[in-house]
């Protein structure tokens, strides 16, 4: 049967948990916890009343006057290389976990999800200006190759020592710009379990002086590009036809279905935006909730989706020869397990706990396969019932609360307007005063 595919990770149960949406949150919570077998503070953390003392957030940002909280979900299923994940989402827009949960339960019929990610590699920019001879400017940079690698590498002896480091530098020409020929120097840097912004930054800052000396020019920008070329994740999926079918429709047109919706995406610009932002749905709360950084994995994933002087999908599904759906991922993802909020924030620790992740490399691995799992999920509903029907079931719980049901009223509430079909704040309030 497809539940033997998922192996539970060391001190849990796996990622299937029964009637999971049926249950309050505190027994949710208890439920997820003795799956990955965390500690009693670590539920505590993840209820999140006071996760994030006041003090610690004081030193994490400037002019800090509070915190502010999203809706911490945790999605179920999910079998990434052979692995059971429990997977925390930060996330305040409905159906985003229920749909990537489900999603993953239909994945098991086909051994789940496989991912693979490159080697971490990270490129800092040094941008060189006022040269005379640009080409010539490369070629003296090249010839002091090695050099500028060791001396890369002495501002991190730390990374270095856990294999990491400067690995290649790369000289870019920019002959014609709005000021003038341009030379800019990339280091590629493996920046191991890092997200990498600040060993690059610093990298690029200590190298300035020299690249200068080099060139004869002048070096303005030093900074981090969150266009991670050579740190691509690549996740993909394929599921029996007979697993899609639903009540209606055959798995096979449901799978057809799939691949024609994808089909728009990949030449239509205006349509690969929201596809790929529904691909972002998925993949932003594990980032969230994780202590990454969302705004570098959303930049790194459209400037790929336009790498090649169009914009178009990031995804591309497809009906193999036995008629199973299968679909694949591709996408920078720049993530990190040491530094910055990931380690300062209570709440991320929690998050990676759960998840019981053991290097960056498997973090972007789960995080594209929940990012394949929700744009699956968005095509199959585009393609059978439409994206409303399911999304406003779910959203009906917020209109409830905005009517000003609190506690039993809001299921009550919520339920009735589904069945009237008239998902409003107006009949959510005549339900509520019992019109």
């Amino acid at each position: 049967m497809a539940e033997a595919f998922g192996t539970p990770q060391a001190g849990g149960q796996g990622s299937r948990i029964e009637g999971m949406r049926d249950m309050e949150p505190e027994a949710r919570r208890e439920a997820v916890v003795a799956a990955a077998g965390l500690e009693a503070s670590d539920a505590e953390i993840l209820a999140g009343a006071g996760a994030l003392p006041l003090t610690m957030a004081n030193g994490m940002i400037e002019n800090v006057v509070g915190t502010f909280e999203l809706p911490m979900g945790v999605a179920t299923n999910f079998v990434v290389n052979g692995r059971e994940y429990l997977v925390p989402m930060a996330v305040e827009e409905p159906s985003v976990v229920a749909a990537a949960s489900y999603m993953a339960k239909l994945a098991r019929a086909g051994g789940g999800f496989t991912a693979s990610c490159t080697t971490p590699i990270m490129r800092a920019q040094v941008q060189i200006l006022g040269l005379s001879d640009p080409h010539g400017a490369r070629a003296r940079l090249l010839a002091e190759r090695e050099d500028l690698i060791a001396r890369a590498n002495a501002k991190d002896t730390v990374l270095v020592g856990l294999g990491g480091g400067c690995k290649d530098i790369e000289v870019h020409v920019f002959d014609d710009t709005p000021i003038g020929p341009m030379v800019v120097l990339h280091l590629l840097v493996d920046v191991r379990d890092a997200m990498g912004a600040n060993t690059v930054n610093s990298m690029a800052e200590m190298l300035a002086p020299r690249v200068e000396e080099i060139t004869g020019g002048t070096v303005r920008l030093r900074i981090l590009s969150n266009l991670a070329d050579r740190r691509v994740v690549t996740a993909s999926v394929r599921i029996p036809a007979e697993a899609l079918t639903t009540k209606s429709l055959k798995g096979a047109d449901v799978a057809r279905g799939i691949v024609e919706a994808c089909a728009l995406a990949i030449v239509d610009p205006y349509r690969a935006a929201t596809h790929n932002k529904g691909i972002m749905n998925g993949i932003d709360p594990v980032v969230v909730a994780t202590g990454n950084d969302w705004r570098a994995i959303e930049a790194g994933a459209h400037a790929w989706a336009a790498k090649d002087g169009r914009y178009t999908s990031l995804t591309r599904w497809e009906v193999a020869g036995d008629g199973a759906l299968v679909g694949v991922l591709e996408m920078p993802m720049a993530l990190g397990i040491v530094g910055g909020a990931t380690r300062t924030h209570p709440a991320a620790q929690a998050a990676l706990r759960l998840m019981k992740i053991t290097s960056a490399q498997e973090l972007a691995e789960v995080t594209a396969a929940v990012g394949l799992a929700q744009n699956m999920a968005a095509l199959r509903a585009l393609s059978t019932e439409g994206i409303q029907r399911g999304h406003m079931a779910l959203h009906a719980r917020n209109i409830a609360i905005t009517a000003g049901a609190a506690g039993a009223d809001i299921d009550r509430v919520a339920k009735a307007i589904v069945a009237a079909g008239d998902v409003s704040v107006a009949r959510a309030k005549q339900v509520l005063e019992g019109a």
